[in-house]
């Protein structure tokens, strides 16, 4: 049975530039590189670079962090100082910013939880919403 999360890996052209954007900009923690790889973690999830291609997405699949409220402003002052390319404008409930990745993965770093989520979808549903009985 599933029990949760295990990991992300992300196709990357560069190593190296992938690593300072996901350490400095981002703040992940790094735990281990190789020629080809790398592991970074946050809290207990790990994130997998590994080199490869990268596919363009046009999609809404993207990746989202938690942040808490309070160091909101810091964190996305931090990414726009390493000149991430904003892709779409938050619209839903909690404050979040969606950015790029230097190979264009799709990221957001996001304040609140699927709890504080829910109870806003109780005040403003979106179209057709079904509850689970």
């Amino acid at each position: 049975m599933i029990t949760g999360l295990n990991h992300i890996t992300l196709a990357v052209s560069d190593l190296k530039q992938s690593l300072r954007f996901y350490t400095q900009a981002v703040g992940l923690t790094f735990e281990v590189s190789w020629e080809k790889g790398a592991y970074l973690s946050m809290g207990s999830l790990w994130l997998c670079l590994s080199v490869d291609t990268p596919c363009e997405k046009s999609d809404y699949t993207h990746i989202a962090f938690s942040v808490e409220a309070q160091d909101f402003k810091k964190c996305r002052d931090a990414l726009e100082q390493h000149g991430v390319v904003e892709w779409k404008d938050n619209k839903s409930e909690g404050e979040s910013f969606y950015f790029l990745d230097p190979d264009g993965h799709k990221l957001e770093i996001h304040v609140g939880d699927l709890k504080s989520r829910l109870a806003s979808l109780k005040t403003n549903p979106y179209q057709n919403m079904r509850w689970q009985q």
